[in-house]
C-alpha cells in the first residue's frame, strides 16, 4: 500500500515534456477542446485563453487527481519512480482506464517487469496509433523500470 505518494519533480517533467503547453484551447487527436498541459474538461472551449500561470495550476491540479488514482488503485508498494510513471498515464489515458488495465493489475500482482511492458499497448488515441503517444509511453516504461 501507498500512503498517500505524491508526484515528484520528475513526473510533472515528463508530463510537460509530451503535453506541451498551448495557452489557446485546440482540439487533441481524441476530438476534445483541450488546453495548457492537456487539460480537459468542460471549462475548456473553442476561443479559450490562459495565461503561463494558470497553465502550470491545471496542471498541478490535473497531477493531483491523476495522483489520487493510483493512490487508490494501487495496492502493492511501489517506489517513486514506478509512482509517478503511474501517475503520468493516469494524466494522460485517464483514471478509469488506469482502473480497468492489465498494467495496473500486474502492479498489484507484482509482476513490475510485466507491467512495465503493458505501457507499449497504450499508444492510440481514437484508434489510431501517434508516435507521441509510443514515446510517452516508452518513457513511461523505462522511468517505471529504474530503481
Amino acid at each position: 500500500m501507498n500512503p498517500h505518494m505524491t508526484p515528484s519533480p520528475n513526473c510533472a517533467a515528463i508530463t510537460k515534456e509530451f503535453e506541451g503547453c498551448k495557452l489557446k484551447a485546440y482540439k487533441c487527436p481524441a476530438d476534445k477542446w483541450t488546453i495548457g498541459y492537456g487539460h480537459t474538461g468542460p471549462d475548456v472551449h473553442d476561443g479559450l485563453e490562459i495565461t503561463q500561470e494558470r497553465a502550470e495550476e491545471l496542471l498541478m491540479i490535473d497531477l493531483h487527481v491523476a495522483c489520487k488514482a493510483v493512490n487508490a488503485y494501487v495496492t502493492r508498494q511501489v517506489n517513486q519512480n514506478q509512482f509517478d510513471a503511474l501517475t503520468d498515464f493516469a494524466y494522460n489515458a485517464g483514471g478509469g482506464n488506469l482502473m480497468n488495465s492489465t498494467l495496473l493489475k500486474k502492479v498489484n500482482e507484482g509482476d513490475f517487469e510485466g507491467a512495465s511492458m503493458e505501457f507499449a499497448r497504450w499508444n492510440k488515441a481514437g484508434g489510431k496509433e501517434l508516435p507521441g503517444l509510443t514515446r510517452r509511453r516508452a518513457a513511461e516504461a523505462a522511468l517505471f523500470s529504474k530503481e
